[in-house]
């Protein structure tokens, strides 16, 4: 059995670069659970591990359907309630975010239903109803390849609001993440990161 890896099937969506550049983002179907809190704190890790639970629970459905596929790169949108403030001066306590993970194009309602059921009868989660199965798309989008720690991010962020300024453009969403590296596992400085802000 072929099992689909979305990271090559969209390979557009999952690659960037060390300099920032424009791109069109189009639709997508994933599973998603909203949050808001400090990404160290415990609640973060159970919210993520909720939806952890759902993907997976879709994965192993659709692979006894005849169709496997790789459970995909975990990825964030976080903003704060302020659009006037320098959100990295907000206290952590404050952001929201949304946690999301691509399906393949044909799962199914029915499918994310069953595994949310499945994955509740397992973990016993109070966030586990909180998953939720929706279509995102972005559309224009200023992206760039974070290398290294979390905690540098601003820097690349100050490339890509220079970017936007040189070219007249603005801020039109949330900043989104895309963890290409398993944060649990990599060495700070070798965590690769896709930041990417639609814009208009």
């Amino acid at each position: 059995m072929n099992k689909l890896d979305l990271t090559k099937t969209f390979k557009q969506y999952y690659t960037a670069t060390g300099i920032p550049e424009l791109v069109t983002i189009e639709k997508g179907l994933f599973v998603t659970i909203s949050g808001k809190g400090d990404p160290n704190g415990a609640a973060f890790g159970e919210v993520t591990a909720a939806l952890y639970a759902v993907a997976y629970g879709i994965k192993f459905s659709s692979k006894q359907k005849g169709r496997d596929f790789t459970v995909s790169k975990l990825e964030g949108f976080w903003w704060v309630d302020d659009n006037s403030v320098d959100p990295l001066q907000v206290p952590r306590d404050q952001w929201h975010y949304e946690l999301a993970i691509r399906m393949p194009d044909e799962v199914t309602r029915q499918q994310f239903s069953e595994a949310v059921l499945s994955a509740e009868k397992k973990k016993k989660s109070v966030y586990i109803r909180a998953v939720d199965f929706k279509h995102i798309e972005e559309g224009l989008c200023i992206q760039l390849l974070h290398t290294g720690p979390f905690s540098e991010e601003p820097g690349s962020l100050k490339k890509m609001e220079d970017f936007m300024q040189q070219r007249g453009l603005q801020m039109n969403g949330r900043h989104h993440e895309i963890y290409l590296s398993d944060y649990r596992k990599t060495a700070p400085e070798k965590l690769k990161t896709i930041l990417r802000h639609p814009v208009r």
